[in-house]
């Protein structure tokens, strides 16, 4: 890079933070998540804003590939902390109304994305028709946990019988929308590698239950978490025993995230999208085993994703062009957000209502359900990538993804009532999510 280059950078870096920052404060002075202003930012930023003589001007070309690797490092951040958060207690204790709700809130809008990718499959032409037709019902079928857990919090529901069945069905939908993520990149072919690469990614997953999980938790058991020797008590030895502080050792945040960085690269080398890797990872580290060592790599690790997710905002937004979307590109529009809003409400709430949930609670269920956020964006991103999609379709369904997860407070606020949320028995541990939100969000709880 030349000097003039470094400096462009610096200060593209500088605007992106401080724009984002501004839209998504604007955002929740409205009542939305933080992370719609900064979808929306990223948006504008892009080639649909003045037909690109903005992108072009803040963003050269030559200096985008290095906002690129900014951006993917915070994908590997937050994915790896998505894993982290994940509670596999949640799995087990979901019951009926939630595993109900799961399959509601899966088949119906999975199906009808189908359907949907039946009609399209036409006019996007794409090179694998099946593969196509998957990721689109796939596409349509996503929540974001992240942010649903932030919606939650802010709005004190947490804790409610509501709050809980939603956190349960979304953690269960996204472990099954990454799960058929991998399955469609399989399908849709490994982009000139040999196809048994992919393949090594089952002995892989494998290797990190049974090899690299019980390694971390030896070598981080014999550490605190704040990375020093911890004694029989598994507290931490030698004279200073503060929870926390500035002069706590950073070891065990080196080791997960190395860890981290290093199963996103083998999963990119299997023909996997990197974050398959990070988020794995994340999913095989160690938990209750050691006291507070997920809640101290949560805490160290938001505040680097607070700042380079933003980036990753502005990436994606470079690739959305509204401008020239015409008659045909509305009528797609619409169509993918019926799709989307019918399948994943009118299925949650048939499903919930079958297990006995009031029609209100069945509805604020089914509003919950329907956010999407930025595990929709990852989630077309990787569709991106894979050649699955192309800009167009990108670009149409990251507005859906928008306007979705816009219209869950509006919903919320309509069929909310004190009546549907009724207290849930009391969980161990902080509230799930908290932290992947607040890394999405770029503020803290």
């Amino acid at each position: 890079m030349t000097e003039t280059q470094v400096a462009i950078l610096l200060v593209d870096l500088a605007l992106i933070l401080a724009v984002c920052r501004v839209a998504g404060r604007l955002a929740r002075a409205l009542g939305q998540p933080a992370v719609i202003g900064e979808i929306g930012a990223g948006v504008l930023l892009g080639p649909t804003l003045l037909d690109g003589a903005v992108a072009d001007t803040l963003f050269p070309v030559e200096i985008r590939p290095h906002l690129g690797v900014l951006a993917n490092l915070g994908l590997v951040l937050f994915m790896f902390l998505v894993g982290l958060e994940f509670d596999f207690g949640r799995l087990r204790g979901a019951g009926r109304i939630a595993g109900a709700a799961v399959a509601g809130s899966t088949l119906l809008p999975f199906g009808l994305g189908l359907l949907l990718a039946w009609y399209l499959v036409g006019d996007y032409q794409p090179v694998n028709s099946t593969a196509f037709a998957l990721f689109i019902g796939v596409a349509v079928s996503v929540t974001a946990f992240p942010v649903l857990a932030r919606i939650l919090a802010d709005r004190g529901m947490g804790g409610t019988l509501l709050g809980t069945l939603a956190l349960s069905t979304a953690a269960i939908c996204d472990l099954a929308a990454w799960t058929a993520l991998v399955g469609i990149q399989v399908l849709a072919g490994t982009g000139g590698q040999s196809p048994w690469k992919v393949l090594l990614v089952v002995p892989y997953v494998l290797l990190l239950v049974f090899g690299v999980r019980p390694l971390l938790r030896k070598v981080l058991a014999r550490r605190g978490p704040d990375g020093k020797s911890a004694g029989p008590d598994g507290s931490s030895a030698g004279p200073d025993r503060k929870s926390a502080g500035p002069g706590r050792s950073a070891g065990p945040l080196v080791i997960a995230l190395t860890g981290a960085l290093v199963s996103a690269a083998v999963t990119q080398l299997l023909g996997l999208h990197f974050v398959i890797g990070a988020f794995l990872f994340g999913l095989v580290m160690p938990r209750q085993e050691i006291p507070g060592l997920r809640e101290d790599l949560v805490r160290r690790t938001e505040h680097t994703t607070a700042i380079l997710l933003p980036v990753y905002f502005v990436v994606a937004g470079l690739k959305v062009d509204l401008s020239g979307i015409g008659a045909e590109g509305l009528v797609h529009l619409g169509l993918i957000l019926l799709v989307a809003t019918t399948g994943k409400f009118g299925g949650t709430w048939v499903a919930a209502r079958s297990q006995g949930l009031s029609s209100r609670s069945a509805a604020v269920l089914a509003s919950l359900m329907n956010t999407r956020g930025l595990t929709e964006l990852i989630a077309l991103g990787i569709g991106l990538e894979a050649g699955l999609i192309d800009e167009r379709l990108f670009s149409l369904f990251v507005v859906m993804a928008v306007l979705t997860t816009a219209m869950t407070g509006p919903l919320l606020r309509w069929f909310a009532r004190p009546d549907t949320a009724g207290p849930a028995e009391p969980e161990p541990g902080p509230e799930p999510g908290r932290a992947a939100v607040s890394a999405s969000s770029g503020s803290t709880p």
